[in-house]
Formats: C-alpha cells, sequence, structure tokens
C-alpha cells in the first residue's frame, strides 16, 4: 500500500551522520510504525530483509540506525542485509569509505546475515554477459533483484535447503561476526544468447566460482572458503551436482 513507501524532504548529503542523528532520528518512528503494522499482520514473522547501500549518508546513516532499532524491537528475529558497497574503481563521492566503516558496525552487530555487493562488479556482468553497453541503475536492479530473488527461493518455493531464514546462518556462518557473504550467479546470458544456449550442471557450476561471476570486486582464489552453498534451479540431479563439486574441489 502507498502508506507503506515513506519519504522525506531532504536528503543526508553523503553524510552517516546526518542520515544516522539528524534526518533519521526525525523519520525512524515512523518507519518502525509502518514496520509494526505489517508485523501485526503476519501469522508468523521470520524475520527481516534489508536492502541498502553504504556509500551515501542515507543508506548508511538511516540503514544503521533502522537496524539497530529492530534488534531494540524484533530481538530475536532474523535479519539479513543485502548490501552495496563502494567499488575499487566506480565512486559516487569521496567520503564513501567513512560512509561504509561507519554502518559496518551496525551490519556486525545487528544482522545474521549480511550479502556483499558492489556496483562495479554488477557493471562488468552486464557490460560482458548481457552485451550492454552502458548499463543503467535499472540493468543493475534488474539483476541484483535476479541474484536476490534466486537466494531467496528457497523461502519462497518447496525445497531441501535453507527453508527458512534462520537455515542461511547456520549452513553459512562459522562464527557470529563473520556473516559477510559473497554470492555469485551463473549463467548470465543475454536474451539473444539464451535460446541456443545448452549448459550442463558442471559447466554452470564451475562458472560460479569464477571471479568474473562475483557480484562484488573479490577473487576467491586468492583466500578459503570457510562455508559455501550451492543453490540449483530447474531440472537438477544430485549426481550431477555431486559430480561438479568433486571437480571442483
Amino acid at each position: 500500500t502507498p502508506e507503506q513507501l515513506i519519504s522525506g524532504k531532504e536528503d543526508a548529503a553523503n553524510n552517516f551522520a546526518r542520515g544516522h542523528y539528524t534526518i533519521g532520528k526525525e523519520i525512524v518512528d515512523l518507519c518502525l510504525d509502518r514496520i509494526r503494522k505489517l508485523a501485526d499482520n503476519c501469522t508468523g514473522l521470520q524475520g527481516f530483509l534489508v536492502f541498502n547501500a553504504v556509500g551515501g549518508g542515507t543508506g548508511s546513516g538511516l540503514g544503521s540506525l533502522l537496524l539497530e532499532r529492530l534488534s531494540v524491537d524484533y530481538g530475536k528475529k532474523s535479519k539479513l542485509g543485502f548490501t552495496i558497497y563502494p567499488s575499487p574503481q566506480i565512486s559516487t563521492s569521496v567520503v564513501e569509505p567513512y560512509n561504509s566503516v561507519l554502518s559496518t558496525h551496525s551490519l556486525l552487530e545487528h544482522t545474521d546475515v549480511a550479502v556483499l555487493l558492489d556496483n562495479e562488479a554488477i557493471y562488468d556482468i552486464c557490460r560482458r554477459s548481457l552485451d550492454i553497453e552502458r548499463p543503467t541503475y535499472t540493468n543493475l536492479n534488474r539483476l541484483i533483484s535476479q541474484v536476490i530473488s534466486s537466494l531467496t527461493a528457497s523461502l519462497r518455493f518447496d525445497g531441501a535447503l535453507n527453508v527458512d531464514v534462520n537455515e542461511f546462518q547456520t549452513n553459512l556462518v562459522p562464527y557470529p561476526r563473520i556473516h559477510f557473504m559473497l554470492s555469485s550467479y551463473a549463467p548470465v546470458i543475454s536474451a539473444e544468447k539464451a535460446y541456443h544456449e545448452q549448459l550442463s550442471v558442471a559447466e554452470i557450476t564451475t562458472s560460479a566460482f569464477e571471479p568474473s561471476s562475483m557480484m562484488a570486486k573479490c577473487d576467491p582464489r586468492h583466500g578459503k572458503y570457510m562455508a559455501c552453498c550451492l543453490m540449483y534451479r530447474g531440472d537438477v540431479v544430485p549426481k550431477d551436482v555431486n559430480a561438479a563439486v568433486a571437480t571442483i574441489k
């Protein structure tokens, strides 16, 4: 409903403190009131999915404030964050590092799982795999929403794994504070090519581990995986999956 769309009259001017303490303080109670209305209509509230970017003032400042207040009001409920971090090469403002560091504190303390995304990685995927020369925010958002939709598909449809929000945490978080996830997605194919691409389970699995499939600019080959969760959609049998995973290991 329209009353769930909350808007202010000014922005936080890329300033975390303004988003958290000045403007945020004025609007956060209204936000919580609307959340409460939605929560009251739930028969069994599992938790919250929070979407924000931490480069600017509102996403970082108000985003952190909201997470902190959700912890107070709904203590034990899970919170999954989908967070856009600043990229190595692409920057929208010089104060991005400050805003991100300040809001990472809240993400550490007040989310159970945080999935990190960055615009540069997603621009690259749009250009390389979808043949879009000059990707717009709409292109980026569509790709991100496709990825998040796939990540949360198991919450919405019948499946064997990650059936509820808490299971994400159980399967992927080795220590409570180490809960920052890297996500990847495969295959990403443009509409024109989709009809004549025939990809095996092994190819899709290998592709998911390629640095170019990562939704944040990070090369996992320079580190180690502490936990990993592969989600397949479609007509996939465990035998093929096990073979593909064995090959990668």
